[in-house]
Formats: structure tokens, C-alpha cells, sequence
């Protein structure tokens, strides 16, 4: 049976096993043989990881044709107007592509570890917590979401892939689960096919 690691990725560690000199990497948190991340997370960015075993699984999770939906909470700066938050969710234009209509709402500071090093604040300008959920997994995404409606990314936590959470999990820690591939949503193919076409031709 497949299996699956989720794992709190901290801040300033790199997804790749082999060893760099000058940040740690995974192999400093991860002691599990033949697992390799499916899908990544910027160095700067915290949060859930997912790596598994099994190819078959990591290409359900990595694949965009899938559509998991990634929920990241972001810190950001500046208070967050209804309109910037509609803009968000209407899809927004990034110059080398438009993406897909996301989930976006103000929400409280949550209840998450301090980082290291901790975020560089403006004491003129306020900072607001938002939580945005989107269904692709472009370089640098969400950052260049939230800069390009006017609320640039302090810090960035994903909290969520598909059905699995961080749940508790502390920053380098990790657990273990075994996976049926069944039991993964099934997305209609045809369906998100002619969503991108419609896209690009708009």
C-alpha cells in the first residue's frame, strides 16, 4: 500500500534531499528511505509537505489535471479591502498567466509557531491574515497573487493539501500514513480540459 509523510516544513529549509551548505534540507528532518516530495514548497514559504513512496501517488498529488485544492495562510501586508479580496477570487492576471478563481477571506491570526527569523514589519503599515485556497501550484504563486492586488506576502503557512492537514504537526515534525489511491478525489478531466481551454482564449 502506498504510503504518505506529511511533514511541517520550516522556514528556510529546501525540498531536496541532497545536502547544501548552506541551509538544511530535508534529509536533516527526514529519516524515511525511498520518500520524495510530491509537489514543493518555496524555502521561504512554511507548512505542509507531502512525499511519498510510490509514484503512482505522487503523481495524483503533484498533477494540476488533479486539482487538490492548497489552502496557505498568509500574512500580508496591508489591511485587506472587499475589493482586492474579489479580485482574488475572480482569477488574476499575473502576465504569463491568469489563475484559475480562488478562495479568499480575512481571517484571525491563527494559532502558529513563532518563525525564525521572525517577519520584518513596517510599524506605519498594518499586516492582516488572509486564508486562500487555490487548485494550481505555479512558481511563487500566492506571493505574486497577493503583490499584484497591492498586499505583498510577509510570511506564508500552507495548511492544507486535498484532505490531509498539518493537524498539530510542529515545525520539523512528521507522521507517517499508509494511502489508498481509491480513496482520493476523483476529478472530471474533461471537465478541467475545457475550463483551461476556455481560459486561454479569453
Amino acid at each position: 500500500m502506498p504510503e504518505l509523510i506529511l511533514f511541517n516544513k520550516p522556514y528556510g529549509v529546501i525540498c531536496q534531499f541532497s545536502g547544501n551548505e548552506l541551509r538544511p534540507t530535508l534529509k536533516d528532518h527526514i529519516d524515511a528511505q525511498g520518500f520524495y516530495p510530491a509537489g514543493r514548497l518555496d524555502t521561504d514559504s512554511e507548512g505542509l509537505l507531502l512525499l511519498t513512496d510510490d509514484g503512482g501517488l505522487q503523481h495524483r498529488i503533484a498533477d494540476p489535471r488533479w486539482k487538490l485544492p492548497k489552502t496557505y495562510w498568509v500574512q500580508v501586508e496591508g489591511l485587506a479591502s472587499d475589493e482586492q479580496l474579489e479580485r482574488l477570487r475572480q482569477g488574476v492576471d499575473l502576465g504569463d498567466f491568469i489563475t484559475r478563481p480562488a478562495l479568499a477571506e480575512r481571517m484571525p491570526s491563527p494559532d502558529v509557531w513563532p518563525r525564525q527569523p521572525p517577519v520584518r514589519f513596517r510599524k506605519t503599515v498594518p499586516d492582516g491574515w488572509l486564508s486562500l485556497t487555490i487548485r494550481e501550484g505555479k512558481n511563487r504563486q500566492v506571493r505574486r497573487m497577493t503583490a499584484k492586488v497591492g498586499l505583498p506576502t510577509l510570511r506564508l503557512v500552507r495548511a492544507a493539501i486535498g484532505p490531509w492537514s498539518l493537524d498539530g504537526l510542529e515545525p520539523g515534525q512528521w507522521r507517517r500514513l499508509s494511502i489508498e489511491l481509491a480513496d482520493l478525489p476523483r476529478v472530471d478531466h474533461a471537465d478541467g480540459m475545457a475550463g483551461r481551454r476556455g481560459r486561454r482564449s479569453s
